[in-house]
């Protein structure tokens, strides 16, 4: 049987618990916010185990350098959606990826990208990430709504494994609709993918300015696309 508490908190005692609780909530509000996307369906399943390890360092990279809160997304199998919690705690992040496994089963972009825009409602988000190689949705519907996330101030960056053509059109187009930005990445150029998940993570943590100061090629890339 539980032990009672030995006293009764004071009004003082409450108080000052309440407000202690209001400012955490205030500063976790202002903290930056990056919603991190991933199509894991088979198709990714032989990169998977490295685009998780340079993902992973993303995050380490990006609560070393800021206060950035970031919630993993993604979907697989038969209509499998999964959102995590927003967190600014890199291992609490790096757990979470190392527990994603690829699943067969059709893309569900729309899905994310209306999930993205709940969220975005409820409390702003500087940028989204989107990594994926494939597209088999309407494309007029999901370039519809990426141009809702553009005029909502919700740019995607959107990094394409491959080079399926149809995916591509489609991927550009929404990048450029949201006024985010769009790459391609393969196996052989991994440190690519790496250089614009740390370009997007300095974007989200501090604007053109933060991107502005980097000097990677990945960070240029963005750039160069942010800017038109």
């Amino acid at each position: 049987m539980a032990k009672l508490p030995s006293r009764t908190a004071t009004s003082s005692e409450i108080s000052a618990f309440l407000r202690k609780r209001d400012v955490i909530s205030t500063v976790r509000r202002r903290q930056p916010r990056l919603l991190f996307g991933m199509d894991a369906t088979a198709s990714r399943q032989p990169t998977w185990d490295r685009a998780c390890h340079l993902q992973r360092e993303m995050f380490v990279a990006a609560s070393a350098s800021s206060s950035l809160r970031v919630q993993l997304c993604f979907f697989r199998g038969f209509h499998d959606f999964h959102a995590g919690p927003w967190t600014s705690d890199s291992k609490q992040l790096a757990q979470e990826m190392g527990r994603v496994y690829c699943e067969g089963g059709h893309t569900q972009i729309q899905r994310l990208l209306r999930h993205a825009l709940a969220e975005h409602h409820k409390d702003p988000i500087k940028a989204m990430v989107f990594i994926g190689d494939a597209m088999e949705e309407n494309p007029d519907t999901l370039c519809q709504l990426a141009g809702e996330c553009g005029m909502r101030g919700l740019p995607i960056f959107i990094f394409q494994e491959g080079q399926l053509a149809e995916a591509q059109q489609c991927f550009r187009s929404m990048a450029r609709l949201s006024k985010g930005a769009w790459a391609s990445f393969d196996n052989s150029s991994a440190e690519t993918l790496a250089a614009l998940l740390g370009a997007v993570a300095s974007f989200a943590a501090g604007g053109l300015a933060a991107l502005e100061n980097q000097t990677s090629r990945g960070a240029k890339l963005l750039l160069e696309q942010l800017k038109n």
